[in-house]
Order: structure tokens, then C-alpha cells, then sequence
């Protein structure tokens, strides 16, 4: 006999299991009851539609029966035919009870038809015998005759005909009592069915409390409890998965395997928090040196700026009196070597001051306005008409208005446009053209001549502090310029390239920001010209101009000699770089706008 194994049943279908079983035996039970049910309704129509009315009809039989027997007798007698009346009402109301009793007869009722019958038989005989002679010899020979025929009549057929009427009600009653024992049996049964029916309920709902206790109940308080301990920060408590129903036990593997997850991620968290830490106090530890580094930086700059330029100015205007005094007193070589000194020592204060200027941007600032960069052009021009000469133009219009700081943003457009009529073609009239155009939350500025150019490997040299692209003696500069350009326009957020795909000439791109709040105006063309007359654009987008230098700084003169200067002048504390404002420097402090591209 093989056993059913339900340990590996999940708790879902041992619920169901038990509720099948359960359902199936109440409805077994329910079967019964209905079959029970049935079976008393019909012993108690039994009683009701046929036991009771067989009995009436039983007893008026027999009445109509004596009703017949007491007119013949009182016809015989008197001789009065009203007195017959009995009689054959009584014939009619036989043949009615009779018909009745046959109506309500059955198929297990074969003991009362007989009994019926039997009266139907005796009935017949009696009238046919006594009843039938008696009224015809009243009718032909009189009472008289009548009563000694009465006399003379053997009442043995009347009484066995009674007789035959007490079996009718005899086997009525038998089947009376029987109807009404089916009746009360069928009750009992009915009950016995419904507390059966509630014993199984009873015991389902015993069983179900006990089932999801065992399989439910202990097993999630047993989980929970575990869980408890994991959300108390026991993260290597192990969560025992092998109690309870098999959906269970997949559940506590769920949560152990989340456990282990979080364990791990918790282990990598502090890894990394602990790394982060160490970060940190490395940053921390950078910051103090940068700290250290940049108040060496201030004070490197105050020297550069006062103690290192000082002795160059001596040595220039000691070197420019030689030159002037002496000229054509001594042999040309000494000339020569003088004007080399001069020249060393002036090259040599341009160079301290752009590294100045370079150092300065993003520490010494006035602060962010709002600058127009359309009048930031017009003062450019100014700056530069000079150098520009009659032939060259510089076209710009509709240009946008910026969050930055004017003096920065001046000096950027001085070295750009600076370097684009330095970079010129022989014979060909320098034109630099200024545009700008929205792309979603920057503006797009560019600046393009029909120079020199910049060859496409040298794209991203020229931005480099001191790379310069051509020779001293055909171009003069630092080769600092482009890198400041390109250090202010980080610092106000922005990015330079150099567009390589344009020819003649060069090209440079950069970026600012969207003043927040301001909607851009349309992009603008070469077409809008400002201060000038329309003039060709370049063709296309050509690169950074290469290495060019600003006019030399003028000559310091032998009065610039450090000897001129207070000796509170030269105290860092009192005349440290940081202490001034970028917009209140001269413009060859803030970024040299004589120098051009690297």
C-alpha cells in the first residue's frame, strides 16, 4: 500500500488538498441529506395526502355500508319507499369511497386493495343475496311479507361484510403507522447527516487552524525573528531556511541570499567610505599643500612683480643710456651687445609680466556683471586701431550680453583679434569678423580672419603656455597668449577649440554661458557690422592665428629704477598681488594685451 508523501507539498496545495477533501465529504454529506430530505417529505405527504384521507374514506365506507343495511331494513318494514332513500344513497356513496380509497392507493398499497376488494366482493353478494330479494318482495307482496323474509334472512353475510370493512381499516391503520415510522426515521436521519456535516466542519477548521499554525504561523514568526536579528545589524546571521511549507522555505532562501547581498554591498560600502576617508584626508592634505603652494605662488608673484622686475628696469635703462651715451663711441660689436641687452632685458620683463597675468586669472577678480560683449568690441577696436592700420577691418554686430568680468573678457578679445592683424597675409588686407550664435544653454562665439592660418597638428599646441609656431625674428611674442585666452575662458565656464577645416585664415570657437533668465537673441551674421563697413567673410571657419606678439612694452627709462621706490613699497603684506582688484590693474598686469597667441 503506497503512502502520499506531502512533505513536499507547498502550503497552497495543502490547503487545498484539505479543502477538497473537506468540500467533497460535505458534499457526500450533502447528498445524503438531500436523499434523506426527500424521504421524509415523502412519509410525511404519505401521512398527510394519503394515510389520513384513506382512513376517512375507509370509515364513510363502512357508514355508507350500514346506511344501506338500515334503509332495506326500515323499507321492510314500512313499506314506505321514502325509507329507501338510505339504501341508495348509501349504494352511491359506496361506489364514491370506493373510488376514493382506489385514488389514493399506491404501489406498496397491494394490502388495502385486496381488504377493498374483499368489501367490494361481500358488498355485492349482500345486495345481490338479501338486499336485491327483500325490496322486491316488499314492492311485490308487501311489508308483511318483507318483515317475515326479514326474519327469516341469515345475518351472516352482513357481518362477514363488516368484517371485510374493519380489514380495510385495519391494513389503513398498518399503513398509516408504517408512513409515520419512515417519517420519523427520515427525521433522524436528517439530523444524524446535519451533525455529521457539522463534525466535518468542525474538524476542517480544526485542521486548517492546525495546518496553517505548523506551516504558517510558527515558520513566519520563526523567519521574522531571524530577520529582526538582521535588521539589528547582524548581517552574518545565517537564516535557516529548512522550517516549514516549501514556499516557505524558498521565501527564508530569498531573504538569506538578500542578506547575503547586503552583507557584501554593506562590506563594499565601508570599503569604499573607508577609501573615501583616505581620500579625503589625502584632498585634505592637498588642499594645505596647494594652500602653502599658492601663498608661495602670492609670494613669488610679489617678488616677480617688485623685486625681480626691479633690477631688469636697472638693467635696461643702465643698458638704454650705454646705448644712447656711447652710440658710435665704441666699435659695432659693442652696439651690437648693448642692443642685445636691452632687448634681453625687455623681452625678459614682457615674459614676468604675461606669467603675471596668467597666474592672476581666477584669483584676483572684481566679481561677475553683466558685460556686453558688443561694447567690449568697440573698446578692442580702440586699443588696437594702431596696430590695425587704414587697410585692416574688424566687423562684428548683435553680439550677446554675458555674466563675466569685463577687464578678463577685454583682454581675451585683444589677444584674439591682436593675433589675427598680426597673423596677416602680405599684400592682403587684414579682416577679422566677430559672430555669435545660440546652441541650447551656451553661446557660441567666433572669431575668423583671412590670415596665415594655423596648420590642423598644431590645433591643440597653440593653446600651450609657451609654444610658439614661428620664429622670434619673424613674429615677436611670449607664446603666452592663447593660453591665457584659453584659461579665461574657463574660467567663465566656457570651451576653445580651433576650427581646422576652414582655409585661408584661422578660425577659433568658444563658448560662454546663458545669463540665467535671458532669452537669446537670433544668431548673428558678419551682415551686422558695427563701426565699419560691411566687408567679405572668410570662407569658412579657419584656425587660431599662430604665435603673435604685441608692440614691446615701452621702454622703462632710466628713471624706472627700483631706487625711486618707497621702501614701504616692497613689502608683501602691504602691496600683495592679491590685495588689488583685477579691474583696478593696468591692462599689462591683467593680461598682457601686447602679446599675442602661443
Amino acid at each position: 500500500m503506497s503512502v502520499i508523501d506531502i512533505r513536499g507539498w507547498t502550503l497552497r496545495g495543502r490547503i487545498f488538498a484539505l479543502c477538497l477533501a473537506a468540500g467533497l465529504l460535505l458534499g457526500g454529506l450533502g447528498v445524503a441529506a438531500a436523499i434523506t430530505a426527500a424521504t421524509a417529505n415523502n412519509a410525511v405527504d404519505n401521512v398527510l395526502d394519503r394515510a389520513g384521507p384513506l382512513r376517512v374514506a375507509g370509515q364513510n365506507l363502512g357508514t355508507a355500508l350500514v346506511d344501506q343495511e338500515t334503509g332495506v331494513r326500515g323499507y321492510a318494514i314500512t313499506g314506505v319507499p321514502k325509507n329507501l332513500e338510505p339504501y341508495d344513497n348509501g349504494v352511491a356513496a359506496e361506489r364514491q369511497r370506493v373510488a376514493e380509497i382506489r385514488r389514493l392507493l399506491g404501489p406498496d398499497d397491494a394490502a388495502i386493495g385486496a381488504a377493498l376488494d374483499q368489501v367490494e366482493q361481500l358488498a355485492a353478494k349482500w345486495r345481490a343475496d338479501v338486499a336485491g330479494p327483500l325490496v322486491e318482495t316488499v314492492r311485490t307482496q308487501g311489508a308483511e311479507a318483507a318483515q317475515q323474509r326479514i326474519e327469516a334472512t341469515d345475518t351472516r353475510d352482513f357481518d362477514r361484510l363488516r368484517a371485510a370493512v374493519d380489514t380495510l381499516q385495519a391494513e389503513i391503520l398498518t399503513m398509516r403507522d408504517k408512513t409515520a415510522a419512515a417519517a420519523r426515521n427520515s427525521s433522524g436521519n436528517l439530523v444524524a447527516v446535519e451533525i455529521a456535516a457539522a463534525i466535518v466542519i468542525v474538524v476542517t477548521g480544526v485542521l486548517l487552524l492546525i495546518l496553517l499554525d505548523r506551516l504558517v504561523s510558527r515558520p513566519i514568526l520563526h523567519l521574522a525573528g531571524q530577520i529582526r536579528q538582521v535588521a539589528a545589524g547582524d548581517y552574518e546571521r545565517h537564516i535557516e531556511s529548512d522550517y516549514g511549507s516549501p514556499d516557505l522555505v524558498a521565501l527564508a532562501e530569498d531573504v538569506d541570499r538578500m542578506r547575503q547581498q547586503i552583507a557584501t554591498e554593506l562590506s563594499e560600502v565601508r570599503l569604499a567610505r573607508q577609501q573615501v576617508e583616505w581620500i579625503n584626508q589625502q584632498l585634505q592634505s592637498q588642499a594645505e599643500e596647494l594652500t602653502r603652494s599658492n601663498r608661495d605662488l602670492e609670494q613669488f608673484a610679489y617678488v616677480a612683480s617688485h623685486d625681480l622686475q626691479e633690477p631688469l628696469r636697472k638693467v635696461a635703462s643702465f643698458c638704454q643710456l650705454l646705448q644712447r651715451r656711447y652710440a658710435g663711441q665704441l666699435d659695432d660689436r659693442a652696439d651690437q651687445y648693448i642692443g642685445f641687452a636691452v632687448d634681453g632685458a625687455q623681452r625678459m620683463q614682457r615674459l614676468i609680466n604675461d606669467l603675471l597675468a596668467f597666474s592672476r586669472i581666477g584669483r584676483l577678480t572684481s566679481g561677475f556683471t553683466d558685460v556686453d560683449l558688443n561694447r567690449v568690441l568697440g573698446d578692442v577696436k580702440s586699443q588696437l586701431e594702431a596696430r590695425a592700420g587704414e587697410d585692416a577691418e574688424i566687423v562684428w554686430g548683435g553680439l550677446p550680453t554675458v555674466e563675466g568680468e569685463e577687464p578678463l573678457l577685454t583682454t581675451l578679445f585683444v589677444n584674439l583679434v591682436g593675433n589675427s592683424l598680426k597673423f596677416r597675409r602680405p599684400d592682403v588686407p587684414p579682416v577679422v569678423t566677430i559672430t555669435a550664435t545660440f546652441d541650447e544653454k551656451e553661446w557660441r562665439i567666433n572669431v575668423r580672419d583671412n590670415g596665415i592660418g594655423i596648420e590642423a597638428e598644431f590645433a591643440d599646441k597653440v593653446f600651450v603656455i609657451f609654444q610658439r609656431l614661428h620664429a622670434r625674428d619673424a613674429y615677436e611674442g611670449t607664446g603666452i597668449g592663447l593660453a591665457i585666452v584659453k584659461k579665461i575662458v574657463e574660467y567663465h565656464g566656457g570651451r576653445i577649440w580651433l576650427d581646422v577645416d576652414v582655409s585661408p585664415g584661422a578660425s577659433i570657437w568658444f563658448t560662454l554661458p546663458v545669463m540665467p533668465g535671458s532669452a537669446p537673441p537670433p544668431t548673428t551674421s558678419p551682415d551686422a557690422v558695427q563701426d565699419t563697413a560691411a566687408s567679405p567673410t572668410p570662407d569658412s571657419l579657419p584656425a587660431a592665428s599662430p604665435d603673435p606678439g604685441p608692440t614691446d612694452s615701452p621702454d622703462p627709462g632710466p628713471t624706472d629704477s627700483p631706487d625711486s621706490r618707497s621702501p614701504d613699497s616692497r613689502s608683501p603684506d602691504s602691496r600683495s598681488p592679491d590685495s588689488r582688484s583685477a579691474a583696478s590693474l593696468p591692462l599689462s598686469e591683467q593680461v598682457s594685451p601686447q602679446e599675442g597667441t602661443a
